[in-house]
């Protein structure tokens, strides 16, 4: 996980972002009512969830890694579902998650988070149908109050921009749809893109970044798996995951200590972090925002804690990381 010593939101992304507003339009689904949010009928899950393709430009991990997710929640959304509360909220350790809450017209309160580029089991959140050309995505989860809905974006990997939903006392997955199809439709208009100058990692391929040897010390052979936008990992018993985010100024203590990376900003290592077999090595890359950093981490794991070094493996991939990644 991210070394964050001071957890919290970022402060409104206006200050990044490339000029141009959010533009989207209804949904069709005009007065909720004090039925709260409409319901729509679900067809059942697609019998070729397994192969349907995914062929979209505006929807590649290219495109999607530099769009600001709080659009996706925005007020001109939410307000199809009620009564916004407040700005969203763009995450303090991703690029790619913000999440918002909606007041609906029964007074029920719904809260959502925004994910871009998730990773996607189509064996949960199943494809019911196509929305504005892409495959929609739904899973309920224990009951009606909390549900998983979006589009997928891409196959091998699998990714999706995916919205968690819960609404206490409510039926999550129709404002689900609704946010689905919003969805969509922002992402083949002119979606908010980051507007991150020179250097930054926002726009890096993570998968792109670890050479081949660096893998093989740890898990020959082993090929990238994507685990979002901005992350990526190789192995399974002993793995390294290279991850590119937000984060606050990082200090020495608490375990963590300076140790040098050839990065451009001081580099720490701390062993134990997720587990006895585990080391993570981060840096800050260049300035993000207001007293936030891009940050760069590598961590190392070993399912069998014992036998070998885990700071011994972590910092030579780190080394390698510093010297791919773009110049601040």
């Amino acid at each position: 996980m991210v070394h964050d010593r001071r957890p919290g939101r970022f402060p409104k992304l206006s200050a990044l972002v490339a000029a141009g507003a959010l533009v989207v339009s209804g949904c069709g689904h005009g007065n909720l009512g004090k039925e709260n949010f409409a319901r729509t009928p679900v067809p059942a899950p697609a019998s070729v969830a397994s192969t349907v393709a995914v062929d979209d430009p505006a929807t590649t991990a290219e495109v999607l890694r530099n769009l600001q997710p709080c659009q996706f929640v925005g007020p001109e959304v939410l307000k199809q579902l009620g009564t916004p509360q407040g700005e969203p909220a763009p995450s303090a350790v991703r690029f790619d998650v913000c999440s918002a809450s909606v007041t609906d017209p029964g007074g029920k309160n719904l809260s959502v988070e925004v994910s871009l580029g998730k990773p996607v089991s189509i064996t949960v959140q199943k494809v019911t149908d196509q929305v504005d050309g892409l495959p929609r995505l739904e899973g309920s989860g224990a009951g009606a109050e909390s549900c998983t809905a979006g589009v997928l974006t891409s196959r091998k990997p699998d990714l999706g921009v995916l919205f968690a939903l819960n609404y206490p006392g409510g039926d999550a997955c129709p404002a689900g749809r609704t946010l689905a199809a919003e969805a969509a439709k922002i992402l083949h208009r002119t979606p908010q893109k980051y507007a991150p100058g020179a250097g930054s990692l926002v726009t890096t391929d993570p998968c792109a970044m670890l050479d081949r040897s660096v893998v093989d010390a740890v898990a020959k052979g082993a090929k990238p798996e994507v685990t979002g936008l901005h992350s990526c990992r190789w192995g399974t018993t002993a793995s390294l995951e290279v991850l590119l985010l937000p984060g606050r100024p990082l200090l020495e203590g608490d375990g963590w200590q300076k140790v040098d990376v050839g990065s451009p900003g001081q580099a720490f290592q701390k062993q134990g972090p997720s587990g006895p077999g585990s080391c993570q090595v981060h840096w800050q890359h260049r300035p993000w925002q207001q007293g936030y950093f891009e940050i760069a981490q590598v961590e190392y794991q070993n399912g069998t804690p014992g036998t070998d070094d885990p700071c011994g493996q972590a910092v030579p991939a780190a080394q390698q990381l510093a010297a791919e990644l773009p110049k601040p």
